[in-house]
């Protein structure tokens, strides 16, 4: 397929001054830029240290990346940067020649409104089975040809359907299955069907074997005799993680959304570099740069191998109801079960034995070391590998971020409990300034210190993690940002929540504290509803709290404390949850970075009230002290929300927990894995049998139409609709007496947008009139991108704004929204509020018109309140005391708005 170059008309010449990223249309342009920015005073070697120029931020403390900064970016094509807009005629000898150096550019996103710097040297190159680089443009090898009616390795549509809909859908138990594919034959059997066609004969027709090793205790034996745990033997399953990773990458339904090369991202208009998927952080260039020191890697793809393990409880029953898995992904693409880990137990006479403690640690590391060691030769080496988009490539594999908690953390690092992974500070001390751990550094200790001293100054166990035994892998460097654990459920739930409560308590005592609580409770229960927000009925006193809970809690909680404690306390929350919110944005800027260190610095002044007032001695704390270390995290790994612990949570349920339920819970984890192998077999059979268009219509459908018979009671159905009505019966129904006139004003502005005169001023007579029926909707869905990505589909979000007379058999719900009334400015200052009353179509010239009924929310002030940071407004009215009502366009709304009450200083009134 032939494409049309890009016009770079606009960008021809980069400047190529170290860390500068400004380019110019011609020559004279660069030479003003040149002569005004960076002056030449004395003479410089080619590659001198990075200057800081008026235009360039100041490095962070701890981010190395500032001090590698790559030249300015070079467009990788046939146009010469350095030629003008006409004949060629100008005189380049004052273009430095590091101007033509072969670092590529290219724009991204539509309207060319990003660019990206590609590594020079790991490519992503396509090349043949042999591993030899194909010439550039070249296509891949057809695939096989495969038979529509080819069901391998089921016989036929019927027998995949059936496997789907038993282990995928019903999630039936093996036991059950077998019943019901005994009733099945029997049935079929009676009816003359060969005992040799009944479909599976049971369950175990889908077995996949995965592999597995024993480890037992090969230390001292005390002189009193073995502990039980020392006599056990812990097995450890798992899937060859070089397959897995090979699988992912041939998997065609994610060829579109894999990086096959690191990259640096910034903004056209101001340079701004920005980081979003994990490609785009600093830590996957600095690999490549290492890697391409070996020339024979050039051209290859990278391919960071993303680890995450999470214990979870799958019964509070007795017997074994606690896992550990280990899951596996690369880049953003997915998560993938990789295997099981021993979970050792003892008595708990010998759970804190020094002996107990590391054999934990050394069963852990060995293990991980064992499983992982497929990957080692693909890390020097280049392997060729079959991708989804049809082409070969040169894999080169690393080990990438490794997602835990803090208590996995201090597993992982072999730290000890209440250090830092990520730094030197003291745990007595954690928010002093020091340099980032490092692998050399700790072995460096370990030589040279005795284990008491590594424990007391160091906060270090002699163990060397199981990153040692791979090439360039420092899992103090590894260890990934937490938001779930260290900012949701760490710094916001079980600190300043649990801070309230007892500076309440020590404040008003217990009490009056309790008369409080209650009726912050009451509040949070009457938040209302919004879509995707998960409500709390009873308060938030429960004890049993998952992410999603915490994550409610931190919408509505800021206001629910105004009126009942100081407003640094107040502030601190905000500063937390501004924190949050930027932290969690899918892309994040220079600009945010700053705003991130601000909120930082924010939250530490303000929440000092807190240690004021004694409800606690210090903030020495492992996860409150993470927060400083997401400026560097994010720009080695991009933005955190693809690093989290909550991705590893979510498939619990999947692969753990749902296998559990299914298994006879008498050797569970045997089942469960069949159960994983199963379920990964039948998605990657839907997934062909959909490329090749073999899973149209129903099975009944499908199985019929070979036959030539219809379907019984098979027609056309069409969509059923509320029956259409007039306006008069909405205006008595919303209790809006004017409505007709706001339908006629509103169909007025349609047809005369340019139109600026009131409607008391337009004569009666230039009205349309309408007096055809509508249709009324009780709810509409609004799909919009998110503020933090204006570039691509990453963005994206979707809900659902209601406007219902009865909602859930209770009351009606009627959604408030923002609507855009300043397309040109931006914020809150180009939006006002809105209640929807109705949602309503109406036809107008042969055209549907989309609307609604809205009451007007007017601010209180123009800007934000200053403790909370949001936004206040109250009910808009007209002159005459009425509500302020209006018709809009649908396409005006942006989309939902949750309004919360400001509550003051009264007691809401129990039910």
């Amino acid at each position: 397929m032939s494409h049309s170059r890009r016009d770079f008309s606009i960008l021809r010449i980069p400047c190529t001054k170290p860390g500068c990223n400004r380019w110019f249309k011609n020559k004279s342009g660069y030479t003003q830029h040149t002569n005004a920015v960076h002056p030449l005073l004395s003479a410089a070697p080619l590659h001198a240290e990075p200057s800081q120029s008026t235009s360039t931020s100041q490095p962070h403390p701890d981010d190395p990346s500032q001090f590698n900064r790559l030249p300015s970016p070079i467009f990788n094509g046939d146009i010469d940067p350095i030629q003008s807009d006409g004949a060629g005629e100008e005189d380049h000898s004052e273009i430095p020649c590091s101007a033509q150096s072969p670092t590529p550019a290219e724009f991204f996103g539509a309207g060319d409104r990003l660019y990206r710097n590609y590594h020079p040297s790991l490519t992503g190159r396509p090349c043949d089975p042999e591993g030899n680089f194909l010439p550039p443009g070249a296509l891949p090898l057809p695939p096989s040809a495969k038979s529509t009616d080819d069901w391998t390795p089921y016989r036929d549509r019927l027998e995949f359907e059936l496997a789907d809909y038993t282990f995928t859908k019903n999630q039936t138990p093996a036991a059950q299955i077998n019943h019901l594919l005994e009733l099945w034959a029997a049935s079929l059997i009676r009816a003359g069907t060969d005992s040799s066609q009944v479909l599976f004969t049971d369950h175990r027709d889908c077995d996949v074997k995965w592999q597995s090793f024993s480890v037992k205790y090969a230390g001292d034996i005390p002189d009193e005799g073995p502990t039980p745990w020392m006599t056990e033997s812990y097995d450890v399953w798992f899937c060859d993680p070089h397959q897995v990773v090979q699988n992912m990458l041939a998997n065609p339904d994610y060829a579109a959304e894999v990086d096959l090369r690191p990259y640096r991202e910034f903004a056209t208009e101001t340079d701004e570099h920005q980081w979003q998927d994990f490609m785009s952080g600093d830590w996957a260039w600095n690999q490549a740069d290492q890697i391409a020191e070996d020339p024979a890697t050039h051209g290859s793809t990278f391919v960071p191998v993303i680890l995450g393990s999470d214990k979870t409880t799958v019964s509070v029953a007795t017997g074994q109801n606690n896992y550990y898995p280990l899951y596996a992904s690369i880049g953003n693409v997915r998560n993938n079960m990789l295997g099981f880990l021993a979970m050792p137990k003892t008595t708990k006479q010998h759970t804190k034995t020094a002996i107990f403690r590391r054999f934990h640690r050394q069963l852990f590391h060995s293990s991980l070391s064992f499983i992982l060691q497929n990957l080692k030769p693909g890390m020097t080496k280049p392997e060729v590998v079959h991708f989804g988009d049809g082409h070969y490539r040169r894999v080169i594999d690393g080990l990438g971020p490794y997602i835990v908690d803090y208590k996995e953390q201090v597993l992982l690092a072999c730290i000890v409990r209440s250090w830092c992974a990520k730094c030197t500070s003291n745990s007595k001390a954690l928010d002093t300034n020091n340099l980032l751990c490092s692998r050399v550094h700790t072995d460096t200790l370990i030589e040279e210190c005795d284990h008491g001293m590594l424990w007391d100054e160091y906060g270090i166990i002699a163990q060397l993690p199981f990153t040692n035994d791979y090439p360039q892998a420092d899992i103090h460097e590894l260890i990934a940002p937490d938001l779930l654990h260290q900012i949701i459920k760490g710094a916001f739930k079980d600190h300043l929540v649990a801070w309230v409560e007892k500076y309440l308590v020590m404040t008003h005592g217990q009490a009056r504290a309790n008369i409080i609580l209650d009726d912050i409770d009451r509040r949070i229960a009457a938040a209302p509803a919004f879509s995707g927000l998960r409500r709390f009925p009873q308060g938030r006193n429960f004890k049993q709290w998952t992410g999603d809970d915490s994550e409610a809690l931190m919408k509505v909680y800021l206001p629910v404390l105004e009126g009942y404690v100081p407003t640094d306390i107040i502030c601190a929350f905000c500063a937390l949850l501004e924190f949050c919110y930027l932290v969690c944005c899918n892309v994040i800027t220079e600009t945010s970075l700053k705003e991130i260190d601000d909120t930082v610095a924010c939250f530490h002044q303000y929440r000092e009230i807190i240690k004021d007032s004694d409800v606690v001695s210090t903030f020495s704390l492992p996860r409150q002290h993470s927060i400083k270390h997401y400026n560097t995290l994010i720009r080695l790994f991009g933005a955190p929300n693809g690093l989290c612990s909550s991705i590893t949570e979510s498939k619990h349920i999947k692969a753990v927990k749902e296998p559990w339920r299914r298994s006879s819970r008498y050797k569970a984890l045997g089942q469960m894995l069949m159960t994983n192998q199963c379920l990964d077999k039948l998605t990657a059979s839907r997934q062909d049998f959909y490329a090749r268009r073999m899973l149209n219509g129903t099975c009944l459908t499908s199985v019929l139409a070979a036959l030539n018979t219809q379907a019984p009671g098979e027609h056309d159905h069409t969509g059923q609709h509320e029956p259409p009505v007039f306006i008069p019966e909405l205006s008595t129904k919303l209790h809006i007496p004017n409505l007709a006139n706001l339908v006629q004003w509103f169909l007025f502005e349609q047809s005369n947008p340019k139109d600026t005169r009131d409607p008391t001023e337009v004569p009666l007579l230039e009205f349309p009139h309408y007096r055809s029926q509508i249709s009324v909707f009780n709810s509409a869905s609004s799909t919009f991108h998110a503020p933090s990505d204006l570039s691509g589909i990453g963005g994206m979000k979707h809900e659902h704004i209601c406007a219902c007379p009865l909602w859930r058999n209770e009351s009606a719900r009627n959604d408030c929204v923002f609507v855009i009334t300043d397309s040109n400015t931006c914020g809150m200052q180009g939006m006002d509020v809105a209640r929807i009353m109705a949602f309503f179509s109406l036809r107008q010239h042969g055209r549907q018109i989309p609307c609604a009924v809205v009451h007007w929310f007017d601010r209180v002030g123009n800007v934000p309140d200053p403790d909370t940071g949001m936004w206040m407004v109250k009910p808009a009215f007209s002159a005459q005391n009425t509500p302020h009502f209006a018709i809009i366009h649908i396409d005006t709304i942006f989309h939902a708005a949750h309004l919360i009450p400001v509550f003051g200083m009264t007691p809401l009134l129990s039910r």
